[in-house]
């Protein structure tokens, strides 16, 4: 072995002494601890990029809720979904995908984002109630290398010309301050950050507003014919949606009868046939039973009021009121019934259930046509909208109407365990009545008639006590948007000095390079002042050069009738 070359036990002693040694050199970080984690987690919650982010993920999670149908809206839509996908609609209904905005990860969702916006608030209104109470920092010493910068030599005294720029950035709206003799300080925009805390104050009264009118606020919906009323009551809606915190006994006990529905549509020729031109319900109202009802009219955009709840017009169609009767002569259905319209010709579908019909049950569904192509050669066409040649066309099924007594919509005919009937000729059979026609229905299954035709009108009653609070708050959040991207945080800066000192201390003394500008006003031996403006904005700002440029004008007029 050669003298003085290291052996391989060696080196590894050396590197491993290295490694050591760089450890020893880098920092050691403290243990977060307990407290540390739940600093840090407040931190990371509170910040404005989770702010966002939350608000993202709480849109992405209202997505299902206009997919999937909703229990508390449509517990019939819900049960035939679930019936029809057998595999997955227990899993979407363990997840809560048919209760989106009842679920817990929705308002867990919700209450973070509450969570993380009063979480950003609160702190930055100390600190800007701090900076609106602080006064404009000193000047910087080198106002050249600002944003913006303008120098002039004037023939005013120091002061004189301080005063003169005081003058013009108050007339700006800058709070002013001097912190000594020789300079200005002056900084406005301060309704920046006001306003972006007023719009994140905003967002947070708007998600209280919206769990208020969720927790507090209910909604029915109903589908009333003319002549009928409407008792109000969980019961008498076709959808009735309450919120958690509300039960069926807080119902406004009001009476409402339709006495006409105007409809009006256009009947000249043109791009515009057809289209509704007036939708108008004309109805009474009473606050209770028993009470004296008022004249009210409803139309769109025009709701009627009865003990803060509000009752809209949503839309309207037709009832043809059908008559079922079985083979002895025995009326076995007489109702109006609904026919839902599909089109801006209101050709409408509808279902008649007769669950009393014997010894099968009965079902009808099929199409109301206002206005009715009479040969049919492309199906059931309405050709407009008002009721000028009514027809109805049906189906006919028999069977059970309700398998399993699964819940399910009045408007839908489950045909799992129903048969449609056939004719004579084995081919489905197809029932077409017109306005006062009644036709028997094959193998001795009685009759049906088209007795009359009703318009309806859909009405909503809502309330909603959160709507002001989310009212309010939108139009404060748009306040608050359009300071916050309106107004600039801008600070001006003005520093004086004696034209001999600038004289002096350039390059070549007196009259050299750094001595004053004689095309600024001084004359040779009169006392004179060099004055330096600088100017600087947070963000981009064009106006910011303008105000520099308006002090720098105002101190050379003033300079020019001295």
């Amino acid at each position: 072995m050669t003298t003085g070359t290291p052996t391989k036990k060696a080196a590894k002693a050396l590197k491993a002494q290295e490694r050591q040694e760089r450890r020893d050199r880098e920092p050691v970080l403290p243990e977060l601890g307990p407290v540390g984690l739940l600093r840090w987690g407040w931190r990371q919650l509170t910040s404005m990029r989770t702010a966002l982010f939350l608000l993202l993920l709480l849109a992405i999670a209202a997505v299902p809720g206009s997919i999937f149908p909703q229990r508390n809206i449509d517990a019939g839509r819900v049960a035939d979904y679930i019936a029809q996908n057998p595999t997955s609609s227990p899993w979407l209904d363990r997840f809560g995908f048919f209760d989106v905005y009842s679920s817990p990860w929705f308002s867990a969702i919700y209450l973070l984002l509450f969570v993380s916006l009063v979480g950003c608030i609160v702190p930055r209104t100390k600190v800007h109630v701090a900076a609106l109470r602080a006064r404009p920092p000193k000047a910087p010493a080198r106002l050249r290398r600002l944003d913006e910068s303008a120098e002039l030599t004037t023939t005013l005294s120091s002061e004189e010309a301080l005063q003169v720029a005081r003058e013009v950035l108050r007339a700006k709206r800058f709070r002013v301050h001097s912190h000594d003799a020789s300079s200005v300080s002056a900084e406005s925009g301060y309704l920046r950050e006001t306003g972006n805390l007023l719009f994140h104050l905003a967002l947070t009264g708007i998600i209280v507003g919206m769990a208020v009118g969720h927790l507090f606020g209910w909604r029915g919906d109903v589908i009333l014919p003319e002549g009928e009323k409407l008792a109000a009551s969980a019961g008498t809606f076709n959808t009735w949606s309450p919120g958690p915190w509300v039960s069926d006994e807080s119902l406004p006990p009001f009476v409402l009868s339709l006495t006409k529905l105007h409809v009006a549509f256009e009947e000249a020729p043109g791009k515009d046939f057809g289209k509704p031109r007036d939708f108008t319900a004309e109805a009474t109202l009473s606050p209770e039973p028993g009470a004296p009802a008022a004249d009210e009219s409803i139309s769109v955009n025009h709701p009627a009021s009865v003990d803060g709840a509000d009752i809209f017009l949503l839309g309207n169609g037709y009832t043809p009121v059908i008559t079922v009767r079985d083979a002895k002569g025995t009326v076995l259905y007489r109702e109006a019934t609904p026919f839902l319209p599909q089109d801006p010709n209101y050709r409408s579908v509808g279902v008649v259930k007769v669950p009393s019909a014997s010894p099968k049950q009965l079902g009808f569904t099929g199409f109301f046509l206002p206005t009715a192509e009479p040969t049919f050669k492309n199906g059931p066409v309405s050709l407009f909208p008002d009721a000028q040649n009514p027809e109805l066309a049906l189906s006919v099924w028999e069977g059970d109407l309700f398998p399993g007594n699964r819940p399910q919509s009045v408007y839908t005919l489950n045909t799992d365990e129903m048969k449609q009937v056939t004719g004579s000729d084995g081919t489905p059979e197809l029932v077409r009545l017109k306005l006062g026609e009644t036709k028997q229905l094959p193998g001795g299954r009685g009759s049906i008639s088209f007795d009359s035709v009703k318009r309806f009108a859909g009405l909503s009653v809502r309330t909603d006590p959160g709507a002001p609070v989310s009212l309010v708050s939108a139009l404060l959040a748009t306040g608050g948007l359009i300071l916050g991207l309106t107004i600039k945080r801008r600070r001006v800066f003005v520093r004086v000095r004696p034209a001999a000192e600038a004289a002096g201390s350039g390059p070549g003394g007196p009259g050299g390079a750094g001595g004053p500008d004689p095309e600024a006003g001084a004359a040779v031996g009169a006392p004179a002042t060099v004055v330096t403006i600088g100017g600087l904005s947070k963000d981009s700002d064009p106006g910011l050069a303008a105000i520099v440029a308006a002090v720098h004008d105002r101190l050379a007029e003033r300079n020019d009738r001295s």
